[in-house]
């Protein structure tokens, strides 16, 4: 059972935008060596719509390779077309992934029923489990509780990052799934702990992800309130940092702040302005992330 705070990893790019693997490769033990559950690379934060059919291979097969079992590696495999999204995750089923993440086709607005066709046929194409990705904000798409049970029903569907922006979707979604469907929180994540989700896809672990486990084992595991509450607080400011419409644009910029540059996104994402630079410096330095890892 996949549980914990996962990280939704950026992809390193060179400066003349080529893929950086090797910086790759140190991320994934970086991450590990700082205590992630478990990796998720290609999804948004990982620029996934903005490389090759051969870049994601790469990318989906390095991670799988130097992560070597020590966690689980969930591979981001959407596509707006079925037979694609198929392709991606027997693909990554191949190359070793512990499973994959996927968000519902992105421009056609599809109905319910044809979103349970789209989900069927990459469930019969594999012996993984499949994490059905909600961001409404991003696919035009909301997965309601209803159609998130319809889609239990679908053998290998057994994971959801909830990432609708409403705490409340986490108890409806497992009021109407049962035990047939564990919740990732994609947005409040100390909420939704509280409320029953089992794990967090964590943007901010990129940056600080000893912390963003922390937040997780002071809040499922423990019953007392404040330990994990007070930690969450202590972290929104940097969630709020790289939230929004730079999230990308933020996100690799933190990196560099705290030593661990990635390169900048590829267009049409550009790098994050100058002048929001000093108030994400800010906020890494009053969590001390640029006391203990220097630029």
């Amino acid at each position: 059972m996949f549980k914990g705070s996962y990280t939704v990893m950026v992809t390193p790019f060179k400066a003349d935008g080529s893929l950086d693997e090797a910086t790759l490769r140190g991320f994934v033990d970086w991450q590990i060596e700082q205590g992630t559950q478990g990796l998720i690379p290609l999804g948004s934060t990982g620029e996934f719509l903005s490389q090759t059919r051969e870049e994601r291979r790469r990318v989906a097969g390095i991670v799988v390779e130097q992560a070597r079992k020590r966690v689980p590696v969930i591979v981001g495999t959407a596509a707006e077309w079925t037979q694609e999204a198929v392709a991606f995750s027997r693909e990554a089923q191949e190359l070793g992934a512990d499973g994959v993440m996927v968000v519902p086709p992105y421009y056609s607005s599809p109905t319910p029923d044809e979103l349970f066709v789209h989900y069927s046929k990459i469930g019969e194409a594999l012996s993984i489990p499949i994490m059905v990705y909600n961001n409404p904000f991003t696919s035009n798409v909301d997965l309601k509780a209803d159609l998130v049970a319809r889609l239990s029903r679908i053998d290998n569907v057994r994971y959801i990052k909830e990432s609708s922006g409403d705490p409340h979707r986490t108890t409806r979604i497992l009021d109407a799934c049962g035990d047939r469907m564990t919740v990732f929180a994609g947005y409040h994540p100390w909420e939704g702990f509280r409320i029953g989700a089992q794990g967090y896809v964590s943007v901010f672990a990129n940056i600080a992800p000893a912390m963003s486990r922390e937040l997780y084992d002071k809040t499922v595991g423990s019953p007392a309130l404040e330990p994990g509450f007070s930690l969450y607080r202590k972290v929104l400011p940097l969630m709020d940092a790289i939230s929004g419409d730079l999230y990308v644009g933020a996100t690799k910029a933190a990196m560099a702040l705290v030593g661990h540059p990635v390169g900048d996104p590829r267009p049409p994402r550009l790098p994050l302005p100058a002048a929001l630079l000093p108030k994400l410096r800010s906020v890494l330095d009053k969590l001390g992330l640029l006391a203990t890892r220097p630029a």
